[in-house]
C-alpha cells in the first residue's frame, strides 16, 4: 500500500504571508499509533490561530517528520500514515 502524506491544508495558509512558517505545537500520536479518519493527530500554531491537524484516513502512523515545537513551510510533509 502507498503511504498517505499528511500536510496542512492549503486553505489554512490563506491570507498568510509568503515565506511564513507554521509551528507544530504538539503531536497527539506517535509512530505505530492506529488512527481513525478525522482524529486529531497534532496541534499546529499559525499566525494568530491554532489548528487541529486531523488524519484523512483510518490507518497506522508510520513516521512523524517534524519535531514538536518545530517550524514547517507550506506544502511540507508532516507525517506519513499507512492506510488500513
Amino acid at each position: 500500500m502507498t503511504m498517505i502524506e499528511i500536510r496542512l491544508d492549503d486553505e489554512a495558509w490563506t491570507d498568510v504571508e509568503e515565506g511564513t512558517e507554521a509551528l507544530l505545537d504538539e503531536w497527539s500520536v506517535r509512530p505505530g499509533t492506529v488512527v481513525q479518519a478525522g482524529q486529531t493527530i497534532a496541534i499546529v500554531a499559525m499566525v494568530k490561530s491554532t489548528i487541529e491537524l486531523e488524519s484523512p484516513v483510518d490507518g497506522t502512523v508510520m513516521r512523524l517528520l517534524v519535531e514538536p515545537q518545530g517550524n514547517f513551510a507550506r506544502g511540507q510533509v508532516l507525517a506519513e500514515i499507512l492506510p488500513a
